[in-house]
């Protein structure tokens, strides 16, 4: 290197140091150390609870933790790189992304081509890795809820018309979903729509319309299907049939109880050992209460908390500054993210129907694990974006203030 070229040298690293410090300064942090907080505790747990299984089934103790790592990497990475797209190019992909979703779901229920596991056709077969497709179509449909509340916010507001029209979209998903069958996949999705459509402004006789239209289609599918109307009746008492239809909610339970207050101790699980089926997916939570305690599950739940509530401040920030589609994304992925968790731990402790859902962020699953940093990212970037509008006006302000004085 000349000595001609070092200042230059020096000035680009200077520069790329602001460009760093001035990104981590208006990034949240908080909510990223949340979200990166409940990640790690959601490793170390993969690895607990599934060590047993792992080591009888694919000679591997570590099997499904290195999987879990693996996944964890590309989430980052793909957060890292959802982070660097800008809010408006998201906007206009809404349509796309649900024109995309409904061709997969349908590409799911070919053979062949769908994967089966435990019954239900969930997950699309690309060769290496498989693709749970439900996961893809919440993010989408926030997405696209949130581009329509700014196209159709007066229709939604004053017109029947504007209040149906997504819901029929809805209607489409949440059959497609039925047919694999995921219920679980339709009522968050379900609910999200209508909490953000509420948020959207949309009437209180339209939500009431909506809500009793809602509550009569999940009844009728619920009940139309034996093995969901077992699902519903057994949590109502668990203890009726504690070996069959209540065995995994009883061992889920018992779990709960081990624990106490700080666990038995880490990897210490009696329940993991064959006892509570899919111990390290939907009911990871209740062998992290057995290790850890119920102090450590209640610091779970505040985890969430935070973040939902966190992602609700954002989009009421995004609002207050004019920006609706940033406050309605912000809105609909805290809403997701705290139904899903909210209906995982509801599971685990027995006071909702079992639901093939994974608690974010935490349970085993390569499709969920993904989207999930996906959807940190966005409300971060959401964040980055509102922030970026305050700084730029206020350096509007500063400069027609400093103009308007020396004039």
């Amino acid at each position: 290197m000349s000595i001609i070229s070092l200042p230059q040298h020096y000035a680009n690293r200077f520069s790329a140091k602001n460009k760093a410090s001035s990104l981590i300064e208006n990034i949240d942090m908080p909510l990223l150390l949340s979200a990166v907080a409940l990640l790690g505790l959601g490793l170390v747990m993969v690895a607990s609870s599934s060590i047993s299984i792992a080591e009888r089934q694919l000679s591997d103790p570590l099997y499904y933790f290195w999987r879990q790592l693996s996944y964890s990497i590309v989430g980052v990475v793909s957060a890292f790189a959802v982070f660097k797209i800008s809010l408006e190019f998201l906007q206009k992909t809404g349509p796309v992304l649900i024109v995309i979703s409904m061709f997969l779901l349908m590409l799911v229920l070919v053979p062949g081509l769908g994967k089966e596991v435990n019954g239900s056709m969930r997950w699309l077969n690309l060769g290496m890795i498989s693709l749970q497709v439900s996961e893809f179509v919440k993010l989408a449909t926030v997405i696209y809820l949130a581009g329509y509340l700014v196209r159709h916010n007066e229709e939604v507001r004053t017109k029947l018309g504007g209040f149906i029209r997504p819901l029929g979209l809805i209607f489409i998903l949440s059959v497609l979903l039925i047919f694999e069958p995921d219920f679980g996949a339709v009522a968050v999705i379900v609910m999200t729509a209508m909490g953000m459509l509420w948020l959207g402004g949309a009437s209180f006789f339209q939500f009431v319309l909506l809500t009793l239209t809602t509550v009569a289609a999940l009844t009728l599918a619920a009940i139309s299907s034996p093995y969901r109307m077992e699902r519903l009746t057994t949590f109502l008492n668990p203890w009726a049939d504690p070996y069959n239809s209540g065995f995994q909610l009883t061992q889920a339970l018992i779990a709960f109880g081990r624990g106490e207050w700080f666990g038995v101790g880490l990897g210490s699980s009696v329940q993991k050992l064959f006892y509570l089926p899919e111990a390290h997916t939907d009911f990871v939570l209740a062998v992290l209460a057995e290790e850890l305690g119920l102090f450590s599950v209640m610091l779970v739940i505040a985890l969430f908390c935070f973040i939902v509530i966190r992602a609700l401040m954002i989009g009421r920030r995004a609002e207050k500054r004019e920006r609706p589609f940033t406050a309605f994304l912000a809105y609909g992925l805290g809403i997701w993210l705290g139904l899903q968790a909210f209906i995982n731990v509801g599971v685990n402790m027995g006071v909702l129907p079992t639901k093939g859902l994974t608690l974010p962020l935490m349970s085993y699953g390569g499709s969920s694990l993904i989207i999930m940093c996906v959807v940190i990212a966005l409300l971060l970037r959401a964040d980055y974006e509102t922030r970026k509008y305050d700084r730029v006006s206020q350096n509007k302000r500063s400069s027609m203030s400093v103009g308007s004085q020396s004039w």
